[in-house]
């Protein structure tokens, strides 16, 4: 017996195939494959009276889809090297702001003021730490994260500051973290 790059199997090797094969039936490639079935939907329960409605919350961010730069023609603006360097956490950060335990107004005005004195100051790339959240509310009406989702919105709504932003490595706080690379002053 030849293997695919030509060299022939041994006898123990042959034998030793031959043993592990026994019983296996070979498939025929034009046979389709049988699909998985969808899993059964649980039987419905007796009818439970609905839930009062959840309070009134604030407009919810998209699923964290913070604008990542490429490394080909990903932001206008930013060359491949800069964005990858951005990505893997290679420029100097100068400056951090963490938005632990604030609420989310308290947070989007001080991001706000954060970014205009950065940008005044002439600062080029800034770590954001929001918090990773998604542990366990004690109150379950209440989220989790709520800052990480909300992020992301904000820093579009600051696009004459922000050139890109890119969730951090985790030396730097990973996935509660974001790098973001702020425009350059001009004159």
């Amino acid at each position: 017996m030849a293997t695919k790059r030509g060299r022939s199997l041994g006898t123990d090797e042959a034998a030793l195939f031959a043993a592990a094969m026994q019983g296996v039936e070979r498939l025929d490639r034009a046979r389709p494959r049988p699909r998985r079935k969808a899993p059964a939907a649980p039987a419905p329960t007796a009818a439970v009276a609905p839930a009062a409605p959840p309070p009134p919350e604030t407009p919810r961010a998209a699923p964290l889809a913070a604008p990542a730069p490429t490394r080909r023609g990903g932001v206008p603006g930013l060359d491949g090297r800069t964005a990858e360097r951005l990505r893997r956490g290679q420029l100097p950060i100068e400056a951090t702001l963490d938005l632990h335990h604030r609420t989310q107004a308290e947070a989007h005005a001080l991001l706000h003021r954060f970014l205009a004195s950065a940008t005044a100051a002439g600062k080029r790339c800034v770590l954001i730490i929001t918090g990773k959240g998604g542990r366990p509310a004690a109150d379950a009406t209440r989220e989790t994260g709520v800052l990480k989702r909300a992020l992301p919105r904000w820093l579009e709504a600051e696009s004459a500051r922000v050139l890109a932003c890119h969730p951090a490595q985790a030396k730097h706080g990973g996935g509660g973290a974001f790098y973001v690379l702020l425009r350059r002053k001009r004159g």
